[in-house]
C-alpha cells in the first residue's frame, strides 16, 4: 500500500506563528532551505520525514498534530452546511472540501459562521417581523453554540487550564483537604442547603451553599468550580481574551465551561488519570470509584485526554436527552455530530434509556466506512425527593475500532467480523445511505425518486451517491 503524503501547510504556519518565528528562523532551526519551507507551507510539497523529526527534536511538537485537528471536523461541518437547500448547486465533492479545510481553514470557518447565522435567522422566523421593525434589534448567533464550537475546535483540551487543575491536585495529598484550606483562606464557609440550586455563593456573607440533594460527586465538582472562579480568575480571563467571543453572553458561558474544565482536571489530574485509564483498560466504574467522580464526569474527562506528547485514546463523547437532542458533544475521532437536529436513531445511545444501570455495547460503521466501538449508558439524575423531577440523560462514549483493544468492554466482541457492525449515520438530513428503515427525513443533497406504483418502507427511494 503506498504511503499517503502529508500536506499540512496550514498547521506548519500555525506552529510557526505560535513559536513567533520568521520563515527564515523556522527553516534554519529545522535544517531546511527557506524556499523548501515556503513550498511546504503553501502545500506545494508534502511535509518530509526530516521536518517531522526536526519538529519533534527542536520544538517538542507532537507530530500527530499535523495530521489531526480541525480538518476532518471542518469537512464534516461543511458537508452538512452545503447540503442545505439554500445552496442551489450540487455540493462540492469530498476532495474539494478537504482541500479547502487543509489550505484555507479561515475561509471554511467563515463559511460555517455565515451558514450558522443564516440558520439562526431561519429558525427565528416567528420573531422576524418584530426584529426587522426595530432599528436597535440585531439578530446574533446563539452564544451557547459559539461556546460549544470554541471547545469543539480546541479538541476539548485547554492546556493551561488543564495543567492548572493538575497542579492544584498535586499540590496536596488530598484534593478535598486542599480545597477546604483554600476556602478557609478566602474566609468562605461551606454549608449544605435544601435548595434545588446546585451551588450558590454569596460574596457578601462569604457563604458557599451546595445542595444536599445532589450526589457527593456533584457537590465536590461544584466546590472546585467555585474555587476555580476564586483562584484562577486571571487565567480564565486570559483564555477568554484569546478566544475573542462576539458577545458578553458567550464569554460568560465560556467562563463557566472553563471553570468546569478546571474542576474536572483537579478531580482527575491528567497524568494520574491517563495512567489509571490505561491500567483499568478504561473501566468507567473503576475510574469513577478511584477518583470520586460520576460516570458522566469520567466519560467526559476521557474525551479531553489530548495533551500533545501524552495523548490518550481519542474518544467521542455525547450526552442526549429523551427527545434525542444532543446536550453535550465532543469528538477527537473522525465521527462528527450534527450541528442541527438529533442524532442517528440507530445509535445505541438512544436505547440506553430502556436499560437503566446497564452499559450497552455496539459495533458501528458510518457511511464513510469508518468503524467504531460504541458504549452507552443512562445517567439519570434523581431530584432528591418524591416530588422533585428526575433529569434523564444517556451518554455515549466510543473510539475507532483500531483502539477497541484498549477497552475492557470490547473483550468478547467480534471485532474482526464485518457483518457485526451496524450501519449508523450522523443525522438523516445528511446521511447518504439509500436503504434505512429508520430514516425520518430525506437527505438534502441527494435526488429522490418517487414511484406512485411502488411503496417500500419509505414513500420514495434515494439516488445512491457517486463515489468521490
Amino acid at each position: 500500500m503506498p504511503v499517503q503524503k502529508l500536506y499540512a501547510g496550514a498547521k506548519l504556519r500555525e506552529i510557526r506563528a505560535r513559536l513567533q518565528l520568521t520563515q527564515k528562523e523556522f527553516a534554519g532551526r529545522m535544517g531546511v532551505s527557506l524556499p523548501y519551507l515556503n513550498q511546504m507551507e503553501n502545500n506545494n510539497r508534502p511535509v518530509s520525514t526530516t521536518v517531522l523529526l526536526a519538529l519533534a527534536r527542536e520544538f517538542g511538537t507532537d507530530v500527530t498534530e499535523l495530521s489531526s485537528g480541525d480538518s476532518e471536523r471542518m469537512v464534516s461541518d461543511m458537508r452538512e452546511a452545503l447540503a442545505d437547500p439554500v445552496f442551489p448547486t450540487p455540493a462540492p465533492g469530498l476532495a474539494d472540501l478537504r482541500l479547502v479545510a487543509a489550505n484555507a481553514p479561515g475561509v471554511a470557518r467563515a463559511l460555517l459562521a455565515l451558514h450558522h447565522a443564516y440558520r439562526q435567522v431561519h429558525e427565528r422566523l416567528a420573531s422576524l417581523d418584530e426584529a426587522l421593525g426595530r432599528e436597535d434589534r440585531v439578530l446574533q448567533a446563539s452564544p451557547w453554540d459559539e461556546v460549544r464550537d470554541f471547545f469543539h475546535y480546541c479538541d476539548n483540551y485547554i492546556d493551561a487550564v488543564d495543567r492548572a487543575g493538575e497542579h492544584f491536585a498535586l499540590s496536596s495529598g488530598s484534593v478535598d483537604r486542599h480545597a477546604l484550606r483554600v476556602l478557609e483562606q478566602h474566609k468562605i464557609t461551606m454549608v449544605e442547603t435544601e435548595s434545588d440550586t446546585l451551588r450558590a455563593f454569596d460574596p457578601q456573607s462569604r457563604v458557599l451553599g451546595l445542595s444536599r440533594t445532589a450526589s457527593v460527586a456533584t457537590r465536590r465538582f461544584q466546590m472546585l468550580h467555585q474555587i476555580a472562579l476564586l483562584t484562577q480568575n486571571e487565567l480564565l480571563e486570559a483564555t477568554l481574551d484569546l478566544a475573542r467571543f462576539r458577545t458578553d453572553a458567550a464569554r460568560d458561558i465560556a467562563k463557566i465551561g472553563l471553570a468546569n474544565y478546571f474542576a474536572g482536571a483537579a478531580i482527575m489530574p491528567y497524568r494520574a488519570f491517563l495512567a489509571a485509564a490505561k491500567e483499568t483498560r478504561h473501566d468507567l466504574e473503576m475510574l469513577a470509584d478511584r477518583f470520586g467522580a460520576s460516570i458522566e464526569q469520567v466519560a467526559h474527562r476521557l474525551s479531553t485526554l489530548q495533551r500533545p506528547g501524552a495523548k490518550g485514546v481519542p474518544f467521542f463523547f455525547v450526552r442526549v436527552d429523551q427527545a434525542g437532542t444532543i446536550t453535550k458533544r465532543h469528538s477527537s475521532t473522525l465521527l462528527q455530530f450534527a450541528r442541527y437536529g438529533g442524532a442517528c436513531p440507530l445509535w445505541n445511545v438512544h436505547r440506553a434509556f430502556e436499560t437503566p444501570g446497564r452499559f450497552l455495547r455496539q459495533l458501528a460503521e458510518t457511511p464513510d466506512g469508518v468503524r467504531y466501538f460504541c458504549l452507552a449508558r443512562d445517567v439519570s439524575k434523581p431530584g432528591g425527593s418524591f416530588r422533585a423531577p428526575v433529569r434523564r440523560y444517556a451518554i455515549g462514549l466510543g473510539c475507532e475500532i483500531r483502539h477497541a483493544d484498549a477497552l475492557v468492554y470490547a473483550d468478547d466482541m467480534d471485532l474482526g467480523n464485518p457483518k457485526a457492525f451496524e450501519p449508523i449515520g450522523i443525522s438523516c438530513r445528511i446521511c447518504a445511505r439509500p436503504e434505512c428503515h429508520q430514516r425520518s427525513v430525506p437527505p438534502l443533497e441527494l435526488e429522490l425518486l418517487v414511484d406512485p406504483d411502488r411503496r417500500g418502507v419509505l414513500p420514495y427511494s434515494i439516488q445512491a451517491p457517486s463515489r468521490v
